[in-house]
């Protein structure tokens, strides 16, 4: 390989990055920096839930809980903000053991001055539940994530003999102003795409609700993709994104090794240098 190859991997190669607008600098960064081109249309869009009740009331009696459970960044985000809200000081969450389902989550948490106790070694939740579940039994847990996310969590730890709270921090939505800029991308002959970048499964499942018309009728697995994504990379961030990109008939011809953006990226390059 050329030197400047290895230097800009990269290089002409145009990137859609469908990561929530707040959060996709880090990836966006990390392709350019390798000499992608990288176009910014997000798939989901994060909004404060429908009533922050729930977990006002488990902020206000974190006394009773044993462990605090986070799974995301927004997460870490949502809960900090209602705690201000209600004046609440990380002092009450001194006495709590924390779990945190990957590294860029650890440090959305203690870059707020707390330790984390536990990281899996998977990103991912079955990983989570492996790493609690002897620890917990006869515990209280407070689960913050999601509207809608998996039950893998509180299922499995329930039954290894955990009390698991589960509250509402934040939702995600399709982001509607993204439809149209979207369906240009993908029917761009002058500028065609080579990789598009799914985050989780809610980025693959708003992805396919952004363009309904190509997936009419694709409940049988022998049909093809759409000709709009003939030839572009899909990367998946991990086992469980893959798995919402097969079921959607779409598949993954990149999984990152590591589930982490930057373990997403170097998957990309290695995908690119094997062309």
């Amino acid at each position: 390989m050329p030197q400047n190859r290895r230097k800009i991997p990269l290089r002409g190669v145009r990137v859609l990055v469908g990561r929530a607008r707040h959060q996709a600098s880090a990836l966006s960064a990390g392709l350019r920096q390798l000499g992608a081109e990288v176009l910014e249309i997000p798939f989901i869009e994060i909004r404060k839930p429908r009533s922050f009740q729930p977990l006002d009331t488990a902020l206000r009696n974190l006394r009773d809980y044993d462990w605090l459970i986070l799974t995301s960044v927004n997460g870490v985000d949502a809960m900090w903000t209602r705690l201000a809200h209600l004046h609440i000081t990380k002092r009450a969450l001194n006495h709590l053991k924390i779990a945190a389902i990957g590294p860029a989550t650890r440090k959305a948490i203690t870059q707020r001055g707390l330790k984390v106790d536990v990281v899996p070694e998977e990103y991912v939740a079955e990983s989570v539940v492996k790493s609690l579940r002897k620890q917990v039994p006869g515990k209280r847990l407070l689960l913050v994530r999601a509207k809608v996310a998996r039950d893998v969590i509180p299922r499995e730890l329930g039954k290894a003999g955990a009390q698991v709270d589960v509250v509402e921090a934040y939702e995600t939505v399709i982001p509607k102003s993204s439809r149209a800029r979207l369906r240009t991308a993908l029917n761009s002959n002058n500028r065609r795409l080579d990789v598009i970048t799914f985050t989780s499964s809610s980025t693959v499942k708003n992805f396919v609700a952004l363009l309904p018309p190509l997936w009419r009728g694709r409940s049988r697995p022998q049909i093809p993709r759409p000709p709009q994504l003939a030839g572009i990379t899909l990367a998946s961030i991990g086992p469980v994104t893959s798995a919402t990109l097969r079921d959607l008939k779409l598949g993954a011809d990149v999984e990152a090794k590591q589930y982490t953006i930057p373990g997403l990226i170097q998957a990309i390059v290695l995908a690119r240098s094997e062309i």
